[in-house]
Order: C-alpha cells, then structure tokens, then sequence
C-alpha cells in the first residue's frame, strides 16, 4: 500500500509537534510517523519528572533551617524515597497526559502511522508494509541516552533517565557518572533525599562550566550534597549485586548507577546514507541550521536529533522553522535567539549568550558575589557567584555565567537583553527593587560597568531628560 502526502514528519515529540501545529496552519496534508513512546522527552524523562524530584528534594533539605529559625521537630521528619518516586510518576502521567491532549489525541486517524520509518530515497519511507511518499519529510526523532557498550551487559543496575522514573524501589547508594545538567539535577536531588550518590565526570567541571570562578562557586556548593570526583573517566565493575566504579584514585561501591553522559541523535534504522548525502561521524546528514534543510534535498531536520541546541524551546522554534519551510518553494532562513542553557541545582545555574570560552580577547567581565545579596542572605542561600559579560569599549552585553539563587529568572533578563542588543548601560538603567535577588545581577552589571572603556558620562543608572 502507498500512501501520498505533503509532508510526512518522523517523530512525536516537542519538535514534531510544532511542526504539526505550523503544517496545520497552512493547511497541509500531513502524516506523523513514530514508533516509540509518545509524549515527548521533556514530559515523560526530561524536564519536568527531574523538577518534581528536585522539589521534593528541596522540600525536606529545608529542615535543616528549621531549629535556627525556632521551628521544632525538623529533626525527626522523614523521606521515603519509593513514596517520593511514586509522587515524580504521578506527576510525570499528569504532564503526559496534559501533552497528548494537545498533540497525538488531535490527530485523525488518517493522520498518524504507527510504525519505525526507514528512507528510501529522499521523497519515500517505508513503514512496515507502507509506503509513504512525501513531497516533503521532516525528521524530528529526538534523542536516546549514551551508555558504553560494556555497561549494557550489567543489566537493570546501570539506569538512564529514560528508565529511573520507572524504579520500584530507588537505589539507596547510587553513582552519576556525567555532571551535565540532567546528572546534577538528579544526583543532588537524590541526594537530599537520603541516597548515598557519588558524582563522577571526567571532565574537570561541571555542567560545562567553562568560566573558572562560576565552576568553583558551582562545585563548593555541590559538594556540600554529594561527593564530586573530576578529571577521570568512570570504570564499572560488578562488586556483589551492586557495582564498584573507579574514577581516578576514587572508588565507591554502589547499589547502581545513573548514566548521564548526554544523548545522541536517534537515527537508529532511518537509514539516511539512503538520501545520497555524506553523513558525519554522529550518523547524520549536512543541514543549514538557519533553514534546516539537509543539503539541497526535500528534507528537513529538527530538535534534538540534531544534536545541537537539545533543549525544548530551541527544539519548538526547529518544529516551526521545519514546518514553515517544508511548505515553502524556497526555504526562508531564520536567525537563531541567544542561547540560554539552565541547570536547576541548588544553586541554580545559567549560562546565556556567548560562553566564557568564545569571549573575544577585549571582553570585560563583571562579578557579583551572592553572599552580598542581602535577599540571598534572608533566603540562606547565599552561595554562589554572578559573571557578565561585555564588549570592553562600548558595554554591548555578550553573555553570562550565573550561579545563584533566583538564575532561572536571571538568567532570563540577561537573554532578553542580549537579544534585544542592549549595553550594560541601558541594563543599570532599568529600575531594581530591594531586597530582591535581581540586585545581585545589578551590582555584577555596575562592575562590569566601572571596567568599560568609553562609559557615558553622568550617574550610570540615570537617565537624562531631553531638553
């Protein structure tokens, strides 16, 4: 059996999704074609399962502020950690649910394919007994965990986040071999709920801190919740029913492990060598990521298939570029926002904008610490270091490195000033209230003020009224 449409999308998440929406906009005929797991990444593994377990985390860290604030009986709270996971998968079904009402349950059945697509040629797919040809494709399939081969033979000890919510009973010791964002998140929230993590990366930083006083600052605060081995790549090996893993001269035997080395484009069966193009070494094709288009081909790619901005809103504005563009006789070209990345430890982390070690020579950088911030202080929470980042003539804002209390939201500001090409100037101009964390950002923006070169003249946080 063929089957003809306008365009054909391989996958269901986030991007794919928006893509929908963009190809239900002009009309299009369309079918989605997925295999796996509906849901999207970000609801069923990512983002949000991660965030209720971080709560619950935070939630009973907070007794140990308690007695100094003359509340009794934080001593003898206690976490259940099976009880815990039950609550993360409860809330995880509900942000699934909540995703398919809006995406996979809209579809007509003529609409959807279940079944694992596999290219032809650069119009066809086969799926199953179906043929599918498209005047165009677009492949938003996603990603899948990393885990060394070896690993794999050690069974249901060796855990991704693609299977940990699932746990029954969750490890009471357990090792985070990778210290991204999803292994910091995760390994110091376990952690505060009572289970012996040990975190391992062989990098010599962590959620890939470049900017030297942000990673202190980072480190010294997580090493506060879990031990944190650096510089060595972690070896496992089976010690009773649990595992032994060695890191350098470290050593910890533990009931499992998390593996948290990032994840790959998930192009398993596609068989893209099929479209005629040279792929690289990740498997994948050459593509325009202003248009997203792979070479010259009826073919588009999307999300975190493409392995590089892999989070979910840069993942929604590829949907709709792809969407848009699979219509279009010629591709429009789109440019990209400014980056902005965030880890939600305690503290919390963001990076934005051009990263510490892509800054030009001439930057200036600006420091705040928040031991300083006196809302930090009556928060207790007080570690951590804010850097921004500038052009050393003029003040254009460039990026930031924030590690903190409140660099969810910070960090936020920082992108939109960035993105609206604002100078340090223009910032320190805008109106801070007090006591709120957005004074610490002001203050690392009056030092990186005072290390301008060409500053304006006059009080730097005034504004002059025309005459």
């Amino acid at each position: 059996m063929t089957r003809r449409v306008d365009v054909a999308v391989i996958g269901a998440g986030t991007a794919a999704n928006f893509a929908l929406a963009e190809l239900r906009r002009q009309e299009a005929d369309f079918v989605l074609i997925n295999s796996g797991p509906v849901g999207t990444t970000c609801a069923r593994v990512g983002c949000m399962p991660s965030k209720v377990a971080i709560r619950i985390g935070e939630d009973f860290h907070t007794r140990h502020a308690l007695a100094r604030e003359g509340i009794t009986g934080g001593d003898g709270l206690t976490l259940d950690p099976d009880r815990a996971m039950a609550r993360v998968r409860e809330m995880r079904d509900g942000f699934v649910r909540k995703v398919l009402s809006r995406s996979i349950e809209r579809l007509a059945d003529h609409e959807f394919l279940d079944g694992h697509a596999a290219f032809q040629g650069p119009n066809t797919l086969s799926v199953g007994d179906e043929t599918v040809e498209a005047e165009r494709i677009i492949i938003a399939t996603g990603s899948t965990p990393v885990v060394p081969g070896p690993w794999r033979a050690l069974g249901g000890r060796v855990h991704t986040t693609d299977d940990l919510f699932e746990a029954a009973r969750v490890p009471r010791s357990l090792a985070v071999v990778g210290l991204g964002a999803i292994g910091l998140e995760l390994g110091q929230a376990l952690a505060r709920w009572g289970v012996a993590v040990t975190g391992v990366d062989q990098l010599e930083t962590v959620a890939g801190l470049a900017d030297p006083a942000a990673r202190d600052a980072a480190l010294a605060a997580l090493r506060e919740d879990l031990p944190v081995h650096l510089g060595s790549a972690a070896e496992l090996s089976e010690a009773g029913d649990g595992l032994r893993v060695r890191a350098g001269d470290a050593t910890a035997d533990v009931e499992a492990v998390l593996a948290a080395m990032g994840r790959r484009p998930a192009t398993d069966g596609l068989h893209l060598e099929r479209l005629g193009v040279t792929l690289d070494a990740r498997g994948l094709p050459p593509f325009d990521p202003e248009t997203l288009q792979v070479g010259d081909l009826p073919v588009f790619i999307a999300g975190d298939v493409t392995g590089r901005r892999q989070v979910l809103h840069e993942a929604a504005d590829e949907g709709r570029m792809a969407g848009h563009n699979a219509l279009q006789a010629r591709p429009q070209r789109f440019r990209r926002k400014t980056p902005l990345n965030l880890v939600f430890t305690d503290p919390e982390i963001a990076v934005v904008g051009t990263p510490w070690e892509q800054l030009p020579a001439d930057a200036a950088v600006g420091t705040f610490h928040m031991a300083g911030a006196g809302r930090a202080v009556v928060m207790g929470r007080t570690h951590g270091v804010l850097r921004v980042y500038g052009d050393g003539r003029d003040g254009r804002l460039l990026g930031a490195t924030l590690v903190g209390a409140g660099a969810e939201h910070l960090g936020h500001h920082m992108a939109w000033a960035i993105e609206q090409g604002l100078t340090v100037f223009d910032v320190v101009r805008m109106p801070f209230y007090h006591p709120v964390v957005e004074e610490a950002l002001q203050n690392a923006l009056m030092d990186l003020a005072g290390r301008v070169e060409e500053p304006p003249a006059g009080p730097w946080a005034l504004t002059r009224r025309s005459v």
